[in-house]
């Protein structure tokens, strides 16, 4: 290995010890990896988890809830560093001191989009890896996505879809998965909204349907042969009372309105206001632009612990 542009760089060549094996099923391996942080990690079993910039909180309360599982496995999270589910899983795994390997399009010098700087330097800080297939320099380019998303694909032992649109750039890493046999993981979402149509489309292509917790895990334990630990206690939502409840779980199945939730929660408008302020404060509900009431990704992610008292 030698060093890059950055004091803290380095290069792996093919052919080499420190080279990730599994880049070997691409039919053109990558002759150089360039790279900052800490090098072995690309040896760890790992899970990719991909989707869509355009993240609703569905998709940021499903890259929360893989990027958790996936630390709990034991199992490192490759993404590609770009906002929306990228971000989401790779900030997860940190929050849960796993292990994150951001796999970027630019040169492993150069941090595009600029706003994931902190995610780049938290992910080096704390042991994992920042990596390209590109030169030192090299400026944000096209052509080099696509690229970029077979190396996703091949360090990992299967690709996580959390949730994506059509068309996507997901579909390359899907279809670079498959091409090596990577299995590919999706979670379905509604027929009505736009950020779900390419998940679907990937399920109905093939691709394992994850509809619960429960499938997440076992998936997991069939492709990496191994056992969930018991993950430290997080945070939790707090305990609601029954009207309370009634009225997250209908925001859970979609964003309304007032009068909406007001007749799914058996309330008086005003009194449905004044338990929506409530529940703002709390940050299990956020207003959307066009006026209706969405369940948060941290309500999404932390529905089980609803509970009437």
């Amino acid at each position: 290995m030698g060093y890059g542009a950055f004091g803290d760089g380095w290069e792996i060549k093919r052919g080499g010890c420190a080279y990730p094996d599994r880049l070997e099923d691409l039919a053109s391996p990558p002759e150089i990896i360039y790279g900052r942080g800490d090098p072995s990690v690309l040896a760890e079993d790992a899970l990719a988890i991909i989707g869509t910039r355009q993240m609703t909180p569905y998709g940021e309360a499903i890259c929360t809830l893989a990027a958790r599982m996936a630390v709990s496995f034991g199992i490192a999270v490759v993404s590609g560093g770009a906002i929306g589910c990228d971000s989401a899983a790779a900030r997860s795994t940190l929050d849960e001191h796993g292990t994150n390997i951001i796999v970027l399009g630019t040169g492993a010098d150069v941090i595009y989009p600029q706003r994931s700087e902190p995610l780049v330097e938290q992910t080096i800080a704390q042991g994992g890896a920042v990596i390209s297939i590109e030169r030192w320099g090299t400026q944000p380019r096209r052509y080099a996505f696509p690229k970029r998303n077979r190396i996703i694909a091949a360090l990992s032992r299967a690709v996580f879809v959390a949730e994506a649109g059509m068309p996507s750039g997901t579909f390359s890493t899907a279809e670079a998965a498959t091409e090596i046999d990577r299995e590919v993981l999706a979670v379905p979402g509604s027929i009505f909204s736009p950020a779900s149509r390419g998940s679907n489309y990937l399920i109905e292509s093939g691709a394992c349907i994850i509809a619960d917790e429960e499938a997440l895990s076992c998936a997991l334990s069939r492709i990496f042969c191994c056992l969930r630990s018991e993950a430290a206690p997080g945070a939790r939502t707090p305990t609601l009372d029954q009207c309370g409840s009634m009225m997250l779980e209908a925001l859970v199945a979609t964003p309304l309105r007032v009068d909406a939730i007001a007749r799914a929660a058996h309330i008086d408008t005003r009194t449905c206001l004044e338990r929506l302020s409530e529940l703002t404060l709390a940050g299990l509900v956020e207003r959307m632009v066009d006026g209706r009431y969405a369940a948060t990704a941290a309500a999404l992610v932390n529905r089980t612990s609803f509970g009437a008292q």
